[in-house]
């Protein structure tokens, strides 16, 4: 019986030093062989060879992340009602129910996108 927590114990080591392993030899080989080389030119910021100037933060506008996520969830609908289309006239009631409820779903969220405004580009 304690024969298998030895080799669990084993596993368990060879879980942590496998990768903790190459980054300690990274760090020491770092530590033995780099030279360190600090100066002004290697602690400033570099921008395409030009100095820097202007804010960091660049402001975004949400708007065109809301059209790819509406996109891909109509693109995604389109995957789904396929192989309902296809087999249309030969699934049960209980499917039909279940792919009415799945489309009237996504006819609310359109809805919804659409009385929020952000299906208008501005």
């Amino acid at each position: 019986m304690s024969h298998d927590y030895v080799l669990l114990s084993l596993f368990l080591g060879i879980a942590i030093v496998f990768p903790l392993g190459p980054i300690a030899i990274a760090w020491v080989w770092a530590r033995l062989f780099s030279p360190p080389k600090p100066g002004h030119d290697k602690q400033s910021v570099y921008e395409c060879g030009l100095e820097s100037s202007g804010q960091a933060q660049i402001q975004f506008r949400s708007q065109y992340y809301l059209y790819g996520l509406i996109f891909l969830i109509f693109d995604v609908e389109t995957v789904f009602l396929l192989p309902f289309a296809v087999v249309f006239l030969k699934i049960p009631f209980g499917a039909f129910v279940a792919m009415l409820v799945f489309v009237l779903l996504l006819v609310e969220g359109l809805a919804w996108a659409w009385m929020k405004g952000l299906l208008e580009w501005r």
